[in-house]
């Protein structure tokens, strides 16, 4: 009996057939916090799994190691689903550490609802961790409702009212338990429902009230404006109607229930699973994503509806060694089915970044294709479907030409969904092939994983001749080279070495001097001659460079005139050294010069100018530029001192700081580039991963001695 009900069960969480009947909820916390224990727990105590930690195990698409897909889920949203009271719940597990904050942001865009946990401990010196609070704002700037799950509510260290209490503090009044902890001494034995007031006679101390408290706070957001006036006369408030105004609050995102949980001991699951399917919005509560025509004509707003038109979006790619490019897609509208030919469109806004470079992956696409199957995820294990309806989360394989952010529509109505905000990687690592061999697979293997994962920016620096990986931080560095080195899904497997980043210098004159470009050779048969005379000066930082023709008498014949100008910006490009650092901020004026009837000819004028140039090099001396970077970091107040003396030992040059958020200041300084190579990392370190900053090119300027 049991065998068949668990058998029956896993078979109906595959596939929903109403977006009413689904729930999207990310888990969202840092790591350790309990996230992925926390869903193994759910899928075994629904029985979708055998066991806590199958998820990661079983029949896959590829048969993967456990321990690999284990590893690679740290570090990557996966999704798995459990079925509670006819509802559909996709988990959406997110990573927990700082550089996967893209990972983060594209759980929070397939999901309608955030399950914020937090570790029963991380409360008991009043606060919570600073990097626990920013994640709780990265949910709150896209308006994602919110729960609280305060996990390993048994652990030695578990401070249950205390993480409360400092959660309301870093989160906000809105802040507010269901369910209280019911102890025999220092053992927790279950929890007691605030609002249900189950389980009858075992309400626990400061019970009656919390449910007071929790009630006034349901009630100010429900719609019935008659319902405190009842409450505050003494009525007792339905049950059902509580539920419905706590339901209403959740979605507008004022209110956060709280739910502790003991994932190991079973302790919570239910209360969890019935916030879940009774308290979090549906897929038709949730806006949806602005959309337009693939030419970027207006469209009328989409709705979840299964029968509209078909638009998903691919909201994370892998590869998987059998079967190929695996997407991850959350169907907005329509539905999906197999042997459909569907539209893919990319983005070209994301292959723009505030940086001038460029990304290493086209966003800008559409192509045609037809779907063979359709799935459902459950961790590393994909189940066949026949349809996947609006609302809901499909795997779709071997889609050839679909990357992260590419819509998916029908063919024969295609339409393209507005992107979400990337981060800006910050981190630059220059990576280069091992031997000759592994040239090539490089090039396909950083492609492939270019394109799986949009926070990765690859730049083909033209003057450093490097190729620079731009990465959100050490470890996403880590993971991105790991892949490379061993192949992982996608079976590269190629040699990889890293290598110092260098930053493109430039020069300039440092006085100026007249000089004598002399180009006059006699070999026999036809010879070549071309004499000019040039004053060189050099301009103000950005000015660029200047030509001037102040010639008279025609002693440059004026159709050699711009042969001297073309000989003199090919040797500003060459530069002056064996770095060959571009000459900028440059004014060239031509006064004077001799030419020759028969052997001045356009070469040789412009051989003559870069002569000029490389003697003024040497008449007028040169300076060495560096980049600087205007730099706009955010950090909590009680770091502005250290960030501050860190920006003035890196050479930078504060421009100012003003208020931002409350408890917040955002800092303005101008820095050599050259000394931000590791300030993604070093500004995590020094501000316990709190800070954020932006750069932005802002001026070439002399660069020290020596």
């Amino acid at each position: 009996m049991a065998g068949r009900a668990t058998s029956e069960r896993t078979r109906t969480t595959r596939a929903a057939v109403s977006p009413t009947d689904i729930r999207n909820v990310v888990l969202v916390g840092p790591s350790g916090s309990g996230k992925t224990t926390l869903v193994e727990a759910l899928l075994a105590h629904t029985g979708t799994i055998p066991r806590a930690g199958s998820v990661t195990e079983g029949t896959t698409v590829g048969d993967h190691d456990p321990a690999a897909v284990r590893q690679q889920r740290s570090v990557a949203l996966s999704v798995a689903s459990v079925l509670h009271d006819g509802i559909k719940i996709n988990l959406i597990d997110t990573p927990g550490y700082g550089d996967f904050v893209g990972e983060l942001r594209a759980g929070l865009r397939a999901a309608d609802a955030a399950l914020f946990v937090v570790a029963a401990d991380e409360g008991r010196e009043g606060r919570i961790n600073p990097a626990t609070v920013a994640q709780w704002e990265e949910c709150a700037a896209v308006g994602m409702p919110r729960a609280v799950v305060v996990a390993r509510c048994d652990g030695p260290r578990a401070d249950l009212e205390a993480t409360i209490a400092a959660c309301r503090e870093s989160f906000g009044a809105g802040v507010a338990p269901l369910y209280l902890p019911i102890r025999i001494g220092e053992r927790l034995t279950g929890i007691y429902g605030l609002l249900s007031r189950t389980p009858p006679g075992q309400a626990p101390p400061g019970a009656r009230e919390a449910r007071a408290e929790l009630i006034e706070g349901i009630i100010e957001q429900s719609e019935d404006e008659s319902l405190m006036e009842r409450y505050l006369e003494g009525e007792d408030i339905e049950f059902a109607t509580l539920v419905a105004d706590l339901e209403t609050a959740v979605a507008r995102g004022s209110f956060h229930p709280v739910v502790p949980v003991c994932a190991m001991g079973g302790i919570g699951l239910d209360a969890l699973l019935e916030v879940l399917a009774g308290g979090f919005p549906s897929p038709l509560e949730h806006p949806l994503p602005p959309v337009c025509n693939i030419d970027g004509s207006p469209r009328e707003s989409l709705s979840a509806d299964p029968d509209g038109p078909l638009a998903a979006e691919v909201v994370r790619t892998s590869a998987d060694a059998y079967v190929g490019r695996v997407s991850l897609v959350r169907v907005f509208s329509g539905t999906l089915r197999p042997d459909s030919v569907v539209h893919v469109s990319g983005h070209p806004a994301w292959g723009q970044t505030a940086i001038p470079r460029q990304r290493g992956a086209d966003h800008s696409h559409d192509d045609d294709e037809r779907l063979a199957h359709v799935h459902v995820p459950l961790g590393a294990t994909l189940h066949e479907v026949d349809a996947v309806v609006a609302g809901d989360i499909a795997a779709l394989t071997r889609l050839g030409s679909a990357e992260t952010g590419d819509t998916v529509s029908a063919a024969d109505d295609p339409l393209l969904l507005s992107c979400w905000d990337l981060p800006e990687p910050l981190l630059p690592i220059a990576v280069t092939a091992r031997t000759r061999g592994d040239e090539d697979g490089l090039v396909k293997a950083l492609g492939k994983i270019v394109a799986a994962d949009p926070t990765l920016v690859l730049e083909r620096n033209a003057e450093t001749h490097q190729t620079v990986l731009w990465c959100m931080g050490e470890a996403h560095a880590d993971v991105v080279l790991s892949r490379l080195r061993s192949g992982g899904a996608a079976g590269s497997g190629i040699g990889v070495d890293t290598e110092p980043v260098r930053v493109p210098l430039r020069v300039t004159l440092a006085a100026p001097g007249r000089v004598t470009g002399r180009h006059v050779k006699q070999s026999g048969g036809h010879g070549q001659y071309a004499v000019c005379h040039v004053e060189f000066e050099p301009l103000p930082r950005g000015s660029g460079f200047e030509f001037v023709s102040a010639v008279v008498g025609g002693s440059v014949p004026t159709q050699f005139v711009p042969s001297v100008e073309k000989g003199i910006r090919a040797q500003l490009q060459r530069g002056l050294d064996d770095d060959h650092h571009p000459v900028v901020d440059v004014r060239a004026t031509l006064v004077d010069g001799k030419a020759h009837s028969v052997d001045s000819s356009d070469a040789a004028f412009q051989t003559a100018g870069a002569l000029a140039l490389r003697e003024a090099a040497a008449v007028c001396g040169t300076l060495l530029l560096e980049p600087f970077d205007e730099v706009c970091v955010r950090i909590p107040d009680e770091h502005l001192g250290a960030v501050l003396g860190d920006l003035s030992g890196r050479r930078g040059r504060v421009l100012g700081t003003e208020a931002d958020t409350p408890g917040r200041t955002l800092v303005r300084a101008e820095v050599p580039c050259t000394e931000l190579l590791r300030y993604a990392v070093d500004t995590r370190a020094m501000t316990s991963g709190t800070a954020t900053f932006t750069r932005r090119f802002a001026r070439y300027d002399v660069a020290p001695a020596g």
